[in-house]
């Protein structure tokens, strides 16, 4: 009877380790693809960051009256490449997105500037990486919701708890961001 009882704890910590095992490999794939989620943000940041100057250097020659503008770019620029966790880099990138839709606008302005080839080109450039920076955010925002629902939910909270997993932060838009533009005519 002792063997048997011996027998059954035995084979109960060998599944409660294997299951322990499964769990935390799970965990750091699920890790793993939150890391890879934010990693493709980074390149399609990394692709704005180096068109802009182009833009901007574009600019510069039809638009010398909108230094401001212009020198708020290259600082938003600066400041999505400075950032150090995701919210920094969500707020400094949902401020370069806010100055870009300036220059656009501004843009409007001077017929021979939105003719120039090149100008064109950068905008339908930065428009396709603004397209990418979307929905790089929503996947990667989708990757952290289910990483975190896994750390929180019963059985994994257990192991994520033991084994250190943190909750992951979501790449969220600023308030301004969410409001409808207003379009006046």
């Amino acid at each position: 009877m002792v063997y048997l009882i011996a027998e059954i704890l035995v084979v109960a910590v060998i599944i409660l380790g294997l299951l322990f095992v499964i769990i935390y490999n799970d965990l750091i794939k699920q890790r793993n693809r939150v890391e890879n989620a934010w990693a493709q943000i980074e390149v399609q940041l990394k692709r704005r960051y180096d068109l802009i100057p182009n833009l901007v250097e574009t600019v510069k020659g039809y638009a010398k009256h909108e230094k401001t503008l212009l020198e708020n770019i290259t600082k938003a620029r600066a400041a999505v490449m400075s950032a150090n966790n995701v919210h920094e880099t969500a707020e400094a990138s949902n401020y370069l997105s806010s100055t870009l839709k300036s220059l656009f606008a501004v843009a409007e302005n001077y017929p021979d500037l939105k003719a120039n080839q090149n100008f064109m080109q950068l905008q339908k450039d930065l428009m396709e990486t603004e397209n990418k920076i979307a929905y790089a955010r929503q996947f990667y925002n989708d990757t952290v919701m289910k990483y975190n629902i896994s750390i929180q939910t019963i059985p994994k909270n257990i192991v994520a708890s033991i084994t250190g997993f943190q909750k992951k932060e979501l790449f969220e838009t600023l308030q301004a961001e969410r409001e409808t533009p207003k379009v006046e005519f």
